[in-house]
């Protein structure tokens, strides 16, 4: 999700999280059932001045304040965090567990991740607002100190129940690996024996959290909560999921965007061993088995007629011509600095290109799917859920219910890249939707699991958008830039959500022109415009969203500006990024660690070598990566290396860090390499993994990856990787053939020579 949406918010978060819990929740220490200790974060809206009266100032409830909470140490010896964040593989269970666990002293083996239920009050993403959700990058850095806060906190009402319990001075105490000790007199106690006494404690209010010094898991390796589950199979995700007499659902919809059923004869689908039911809801024609293979069977046999009077009938091509049309007049303007028309005019060289994009398709590993049920008392569900406040309320809506009346069950996520944090809700709600047709039947109550197949995930829409740019630059005669004019045409992501007052300023989509429209090279005369043409293809934020594109058509500008001027690519950033010292941090020191400079030997005869660099922020994190490529005469290439550094403030666990910059990087390498959604009157052409290539093992280049050591606020790292490799591989196939790349994904065919 949006960088923006990151950004607009970050001041108001700060302002929060300065003084941990203090302005946004009230800490409430309340027993959990069973016994034990539970610390719940309360928003104002849900009841912080009551928490305050319920727990009275020394003396505790019997019963719990609230269900939820970041932290519970059970009688068990036990430390569960309740994880607001979503796992999709990115590793945000780990990186939160750690921030808790290092405030806590807890021992890391007693630790364990469990995703929290859908709870705004409880649970919203602070750089949101009233939202829960995982996107934008925002987990650690929007957790991190209401975390360590929480840690912190529960740390020192177990030092005071300890303390009150052996009547020695709480400062006394020390606490190591999940024990509590008092040395002098050799007295210790588990997290788990002292976890009822420490819920009766006052709640303290000057609670400061450690000294970056003494922590003793973050910075550092430490073994992923998820593994062993992902390892041995035991990891729940939602295509695992079965239930007592659960039944399965596919849907048959429309062939074309903005098509609509007309008619269907479901006959010969209910003839087909095990279907039970064929339905009609607003996406199409839903039929219900009791397993997958019936219901793809009986979907096969599916007569549909389809009203495709407002269907989207329009070919890649001939919308390219559209935008091409659009990019020759001026748009909304997103920043405007002197006069960049007539800079240009006057300057001395210029460089004029034109970028296309194709739409992508976010091609996760687990297709969409979600788990249903419905009651008399509401509904609950079971899927990999990435924006809980958004479908908690479309849910609620779609089935005549209240919020709180629908419970969502967090499960693992296998990969999501922004699609399962849609903003109309589409896949859940069309698994609410089948479960709603069964309503009063015998089969009513049965708990209804909905599976995309990789072709309706494929061409289910909600792509990143197409794009188109057109950019000119200018340098005066000393080969200093003097002018940067950069037009835009793609569609909106935000027009139409609950994001768009927030994001859309005087017709100008902020996820469009991120990454341009906040250029940091020193340029005094800057035009960034922009079109967001309505096509009618569903789309969304895909993974590190407008840096997608923006990040492609200003690294390879820069580097031909460079070139234009006689100058090194490295010397000549730095030159423009005097007031970005974290830009030049990780430039300097990718060129380093990749050798910059010196001569790359020949692998194998006839083949051409090169080097290219390429810089960028997103989301608060600064990565710079160095790509070194091998091309063949007829164009073909590979990718035989990476250099990439990343400033990403305080790295809570950098083998973290590093895993999600390989796979970033990885994604975005495929985009270039293969990645294409075409039309064709309105029909997509790719299908599955046969012609919608990801990359694979055989294709991804040695990586290293280095970690700017920073004593800064944790920032994203789970989408910035991912737009800065593109443009560092066009620049090195730039050096080895001396042809620049305008158009992605790269064709071998523009290569060849």
């Amino acid at each position: 999700m949006s960088k923006q949406l990151h950004n607009r918010s970050q001041h108001s978060a700060t302002a929060r999280s300065e003084t941990g819990l203090s302005r946004r929740e009230a800490i409430q220490w309340t027993l959990i059932a069973g016994g034990g200790l539970t610390l719940a974060a309360l928003s104002p809206s849900s009841g912080s001045a009551q928490g305050t009266s319920v727990m009275g100032a020394s003396k505790a409830s019997s019963a719990p304040f609230a269900p939820n909470a970041f932290v519970r140490i059970g009688e068990d010896n036990v430390v569960t965090v309740m994880c607001k964040h979503t796992e999709m593989g990115q590793g945000s269970y780990t990186g939160l567990c750690t921030i808790v666990a290092d405030e806590l002293d807890a021992d890391w083996g007693q630790v364990k991740a469990e995703g929290a239920p859908a709870n705004a009050a409880l649970y919203n993403n602070l750089m949101w607002g009233q939202a829960q959700g995982t996107g934008g990058s925002t987990a650690i850095a929007n957790s991190f100190e209401q975390l360590r806060q929480a840690g912190a906190t529960a740390r020192a009402m177990l030092v005071s129940a300890a303390a009150q319990e052996w009547k020695v001075p709480a400062n006394t105490i020390t606490v190591e690996k999940g024990v509590v000790w008092h040395k002098p007199s050799k007295r210790k106690a588990t997290f788990g024996a002292l976890a009822s006494k420490a819920a009766a404690q006052p709640i303290p209010t000057d609670v400061k959290p450690k000294d970056p010094k003494q922590y003793v898991y973050i910075g550092k390796r430490v073994t992923r909560t998820d593994s062993p589950a992902k390892v041995n199979g035991s990891a729940v995700f939602t295509q695992d999921l079965k239930l007592p007499g659960m039944l399965t659902a596919v849907v048959a919809h429309p062939p074309r965007f903005g098509a609509k059923v007309k008619s269907f004869d479901g006959s010969k689908a209910k003839a087909v061993a095990g279907v039970v039911a064929v339905v009609s809801i607003p996406s199409g024609v839903a039929v219900v088995a009791r397993d997958f293979w019936s219901a793809k069977k009986g979907r096969d046999a599916l007569t549909v007629e389809w009203d495709e009077s407002k269907a989207v009938k329009i070919s890649s091509s001939e919308l390219l011509a559209q935008y091409k049309t659009l990019a020759g007049q001026p748009g909304a303007v997103a920043r405007k600095e002197g006069d960049a028309a007539a800079a240009l005019a006057k300057a001395a060289k210029k460089v004029e290109a034109e970028f296309v994009f194709p739409y992508l398709a976010h091609a996760a590993m687990e297709p969409l799917n979600c788990v249903v049920q419905l009651s008399k008392d509401g509904c609950e569900v079971w899927n990999g859920e990435q924006n809980q406040t958004g479908d908690q309320f479309a849910l609620a809506s779609v089935l005549g219910l209240k919020p709180e009346q629908v419970k969502l069950n967090q499960l693992f996520v296998g990969g999501s890249f922004g699609r399962r944090a849609n903003p109309s809700s589409d896949y859940v709600l069309e698994a609410a939707f089948i479960a709603k047709a069964l309503a009063g039947t015998e089969h009513g109550s049965a708990p209804i699991k909905m599976l995309w197949t990789r072709e309706d995930d494929m061409r289910g829409g909600y792509y990143r958008p197409m794009y188109l740019h057109k950019v000119s630059a200018g340098l005066d005669a000393q080969g200093q830039l003097v002018a940067w004019q950069q037009r835009i045409v793609g569609q909106s992501i935000i027009a139409g959500t609950p994001f768009e007052k927030m994001l859309v300023k005087d017709g100008v989509d902020m996820t469009s022109v991120e990454g341009a429209a906040d250029l940091p090279y020193a340029v005094a005369n800057l035009r960034v415009d922009l079109h967001s043409p309505r096509p009618g293809v569903p789309v969304q934020w895909w993974r590190s969203v407008g840096s997608t594109h923006t990040a492609f058509s200003v690294e390879t500008i820069v580097d031909e500006l460079a070139h234009l001027a006689g100058k090194d690519a490295v010397a000549f950033r730095e030159g423009l990024l005097s007031k970005h010292p974290r830009h030049v941090a990780v430039l300097k020191l990718a060129a380093e660690k990749a050798g910059w400079g010196k001569p790359l030997p020949t692998l194998r005869a006839g083949e051409r070598r090169g080097r290219g660099v390429a810089v960028h922020e997103s989301f608060g994190s600064y990565v710079a990566q160095v790509a070194e490529v091998s091309v063949a005469k007829d164009g073909t290439f590979t990718v035989d290396r990476v250099v990439c550094a990343v400033d990403c403030g305080l790295a809570i666990n950098p083998d973290q860090v590093v895993a999600q910059m390989e796979g970033g990087l990885g994604y975005g390498l495929a985009a270039a390499l293969s990645g294409k959604i075409t039309l064709k009157d309105g029909l997509i052409e790719q299908s599955n993994f046969h012609d919608y290539p990801v990359l694979r093992m055989a294709d991804m280049p040695k990586v290293e990856v280095h970690i700017v050591p920073s004593t800064e606020k944790p920032s994203g790292v789970g989408e910035p990787g991912t737009p800065v490799i593109a443009p560092a591989v066009a620049n090195a196939l730039f050096a080895a053939t001396g042809k620049r790349i305008r158009t992605l994904p790269i064709s071998t065919a523009d290569l060849a020579g």
